[in-house]
């Protein structure tokens, strides 16, 4: 088993060397919105939507459903993180002078009120910076569309 294993391993660095075949371009029309093509959708499960929100949303919808998805997803995994790294480096950083310490659960309530200002001022420009990427300026949307994404914006790039 630990034989397969490393001729497995050193197998698959090399497979970076082989030359590929070449690939013809051909002119592809961009494709029509569809359930299956939104960002996320993979081939071999296609889009996984247990609850059969998607079944009733709009395509506008949809993709306002995804951007919230993707948006709520990172801010979990940043969290995550966070939390884990506060367990790595307590009292270790430069950042709090080893003023916090403890189990990660406990760190919140021992932050410098001045952190959270910033943190809440970084946070402000991010979500500017997404809403002018990828919404419709407020004065230009029906009142009937309230949160209407722009056409070209693809939901959850936002550049980087």
């Amino acid at each position: 088993m630990k034989i397969a294993a490393t001729l497995a391993l050193f197998a698959t660095p090399a497979a970076a060397f082989l030359a590929k075949a070449p690939v013809a371009k051909q002119n592809v029309a961009p494709l029509a919105f569809s359930i299956d093509t939104i960002p996320g959708a993979i081939a071999p499960t296609g889009l996984f939507d247990p609850l059969g929100f998607a079944e009733k949303a709009d395509e506008a919808t949809l993709k306002r459903y995804r951007e919230a998805e993707l948006t709520h997803g990172r801010v979990a995994m940043l969290a995550s993180v966070g939390f884990l790294v506060g367990e790595a480096v307590e009292s270790k950083t430069f950042i709090f002078n080893g003023e916090i310490t403890g189990p990660a659960i406990t760190h919140l309530s021992q932050v410098n009120p001045t952190f959270w200002l910033i943190l809440g001022v970084g946070i402000a420009r991010a979500e500017l910076d997404r809403a002018e990427i990828g919404w419709v300026e407020p004065e230009n949307v029906p009142v009937d569309k309230p949160g209407l994404l722009r056409d070209d914006y693809i939901p959850g790039n936002i550049g980087f």
